[in-house]
C-alpha cells in the first residue's frame, strides 16, 4: 500500500493585523516628526536672515572704506556691485534697510 503524502503549501506573508500595527507605528512617528520639522524650518530662516544681515553689514563697511560715506540704500550697494540682488533680502522675504550705516531686517507686511 502506498502512502499518499499531502503537501500543504504554507504561504508566508503579513496578516491584516500585522499590517495595521505597522501603519499605526508609522503614523505615530510622522505625528512626532512633522511638527519638529516645521519648527526647524523657522529656526533655519531666522539664522539665514542673521547671516545675510552680517554679509550686508560687511559690504556697508567696504563701501564706507571706498567712498568715505555710507550708502543711502541697499539699492546703491547692489548697483555699485557690492551686493547681489539675492543678498538684498533675507531668504524668508524680509527686506534689508540701511540707517546710519547699520543694516537691519524689516519683516514683510502680512496681507
Amino acid at each position: 500500500m502506498r502512502k499518499l503524502v499531502h503537501f500543504v503549501k504554507q504561504e508566508k506573508g503579513f496578516t491584516l493585523i500585522e499590517m495595521m500595527i505597522v501603519i499605526m507605528i508609522i503614523s505615530v512617528l510622522l505625528l512626532i516628526a512633522v511638527p519638529s520639522l516645521t519648527k526647524n524650518n523657522e529656526v533655519v530662516e531666522g539664522k539665514s536672515c542673521e547671516a545675510t544681515v552680517k554679509v550686508a553689514q560687511t559690504q556697508v563697511a567696504a563701501y564706507k572704506a571706498d567712498k568715505k560715506t555710507y550708502p543711502a540704500s541697499m539699492d546703491v550697494l547692489v548697483s555699485d556691485g557690492y551686493l547681489d540682488m539675492d543678498e538684498a533680502t533675507c531668504p524668508g522675504g524680509e527686506t534689508l534697510t540701511i540707517t546710519n550705516g547699520k543694516v537691519t531686517s524689516v519683516a514683510k507686511p502680512t496681507t
